[in-house]
């Protein structure tokens, strides 16, 4: 199979969705690798590394004129016109971007794959977790630089000094963002509360994190109770494919300190802070009641060598078993059937389609393979 691989153009994304290693392994398989130049750049890929490979260096249109794409982010408006019934596979977090995307996706035919609907034999989201994970590692670090008093924040460093724990940090959220914004957090030596729904979960936590570890069972009394007193909150929600509910009203966000810091890192789907709104690693931040909040789409673009590595590690075996199998694949594979959101001019995935309120424009992707 013919596989692209374009440059990403969302604003400060410097990740790659294919490394050299990566189109080496396909290559050797009997695909054929066609890298945009200069899509690697942002994360210390040259196009010789492509070269050397054996891919082939194209323009912006060659990369996406090929059978299957291969992005990291959803494409951009400016994108549209590229799409031509390929196969895409990428994020798209349909029901939290602006709803000309689906349309173009079903306008074109684009057979649309999701890494964070991709499910594993155990129902997990194998593809999402890595993300999740430097996005959730990120939130107290980038959430400690917004406090700072010369970012506008309350001025609260997020540590222990001379023993002394500073800072109170809520994490709304015990997924894999949750926990990995739990340990960070405590790491820095400040107080951690987060909020799941199994006292059970929260046992397991603490021993895995750490015994400093606050759990607190998430109810609207709970949550409105603790925002009040937070110094940095975390948005760490996720319903597989839907929307984000709005977990912190806008009225709890008006009891926090002036100054304070809101991360939703849940933001990709919508988020789950009702004053969110997404924003970018250009433009970060936001004012709102006082609260500064950091919604950024594409955290981990951040720390795009790291972020690509964990990426391209996860999402490789996938990308091969496409180009072997093509659609056919996805009746071989149900976890990969499952991150299928359009197929044929069809949403594919119930949650979406529910997010969007589209539910006539829905079709089990089952009775479209047959």
């Amino acid at each position: 199979m013919r596989i692209g691989v374009p440059k990403e153009i969302k604003d400060n994304e410097n990740r790659v969705a294919l490394t050299p290693d990566g189109a080496r392994h396909l290559l050797g398989a009997g695909h054929e690798v066609c890298v945009e130049r200069g899509a690697g750049a942002g994360c210390g890929f040259s196009d010789r590394d492509y070269e050397e490979a054996g891919a082939a260096l194209t323009s912006r249109d060659q990369a996406w004129n090929v059978e299957l794409v291969v992005k990291v982010k959803e494409p951009l408006e400016a994108e549209y016109g590229l799409l031509r019934g390929q196969i895409l596979f990428t994020y798209l977090h349909l029901a939290g971007v602006p709803e000309a995307l689906t349309e173009a996706l079903l306008a074109s035919r684009t057979t649309a794959v999701a890494y964070e609907t991709v499910e594993d034999s155990a129902g997990r989201l194998p593809l999402l977790a890595p993300m999740s994970a430097v996005a959730g590692s990120m939130a107290p670090i980038v959430g400690a630089y917004h406090l700072a008093r010369f970012n506008g924040g309350r001025g609260m460093l997020l540590g222990r000094v001379l023993g002394q724990r500073y800072g109170r940090v809520i994490i709304v959220g015990d997924g894999v963002v949750g926990q990995h914004a739990a340990a960070v957090a405590t790491a820095m030596g400040a107080e951690v509360s987060i909020f799941g729904l199994s006292e059970e979960r929260g046992a397991e936590l603490k021993e895995r994190i750490s015994p400093e570890l606050s759990f607190v069972v998430s109810t609207t009394e709970s949550l409105a109770a603790y925002v009040t007193g937070a110094d940095l909150l975390v948005g760490a929600v996720l319903v597989e494919g839907a929307r984000a509910p709005h977990l912190i009203t806008e009225a709890m966000v008006r009891t926090m300190p002036q100054g304070s810091v809101i991360v939703d890192v849940s933001i990709d789907q919508g988020g789950c802070v009702e004053t969110s709104r997404p924003t970018s690693h250009s433009k970060p931040t936001f004012v709102e009641h006082g609260v500064i909040h950091y919604c950024v789409t594409n955290m981990p673009g951040a720390y795009p060598r790291t972020s690509t590595f964990a990426l391209t590690d996860a999402t490789l075996p996938y990308v091969q078993c496409i180009a072997t199998g093509g659609t056919a694949a996805f009746s071989d594979d149900r976890g990969l059937g499952h991150g299928v959101n359009t197929y044929a001019g069809h949403l594919t995935c119930a949650a979406v389609a529910d997010a969007l309120g589209w539910q006539e424009r829905y079709r089990p992707l089952s009775e479209l393979l047959v």
